[in-house]
């Protein structure tokens, strides 16, 4: 997984981009907020972000109210990097959109423990849109199936939005999901087949009737 680290300090942005790598992340480093903001416009960016709150020009509050204002179907996950630690502070950073806070000088297995927390966050975030649009995309099938579908007098196959002619079977079966087996019903047994229900009954035996 891709992770973004903004931190204006060097060293500290160098010691974290040796950790993340380390435990197998793939990391974009960014020396101010800018630049940040600017690699998360970029397509398929990263969405596990470390982000120190002091920086010039845009702090990492500021990214934080920015990408939540975006609203766009990918979720970042933002861990707040920063030597304040009061309860204040932890209480601002959480409500401009932060989802986690790390306090300097951090403990590395923390860290990689709140970073695990992300992943497994982003992956469930995933899984629901994924899910979703399972749902939405059923919901359509339902509202065609609802709708006026025209179909073949003759054939009785049916044509779909494309002006496309498909077979009963395979149509609803393509938006329903319905799997179908072929039988008869009683009249088509009558009608196709006579034979099955008219053939002669064996006299009865009378032998033992009294004459």
């Amino acid at each position: 997984m891709k992770v973004l680290v903004a931190e204006d300090d060097a060293v500290s942005r160098r010691l974290l981009e040796v950790l993340l790598q380390r435990w197998g992340y793939e990391v974009v480093t960014c020396n101010d907020g800018q630049h940040a903001w600017q690699e998360l416009q970029e397509a398929d960016p990263p969405r596990l972000l470390v982000l120190d709150w002091m920086m010039p020009g845009i702090d990492g509050l500021e990214l934080c109210r920015r990408l939540r204002r975006q609203h766009d179907e990918d979720y970042f996950y933002i861990v707040i990097l920063t030597a304040r630690e009061e309860l204040a502070d932890i209480v601002t950073g959480l409500d401009a959109g932060a989802d986690d806070y790390i306090t300097k000088p951090f403990d590395q297995s923390e860290l990689r423990s709140r970073l695990r927390a992300g992943e497994r966050i982003l992956r469930l975030k995933d899984e629901l849109a994924g899910k979703v649009r399972e749902l939405e995309q059923a919901l359509e099938h339902v509202k065609q199936l609802q709708g006026i579908i025209p179909i073949c007098m003759h054939c009785h196959r049916i044509r779909d939005e494309k002006q496309i002619w498909h077979r009963l079977e395979q149509y609803l079966h393509d938006h329903s999901g319905a799997v179908f087996s072929h039988a008869l019903c009683d009249d088509c047994m009558k009608k196709y087949y006579p034979q099955g229900d008219d053939e002669e009954q064996p006299p009865a035996d009378d032998s033992n009737e009294e004459k």
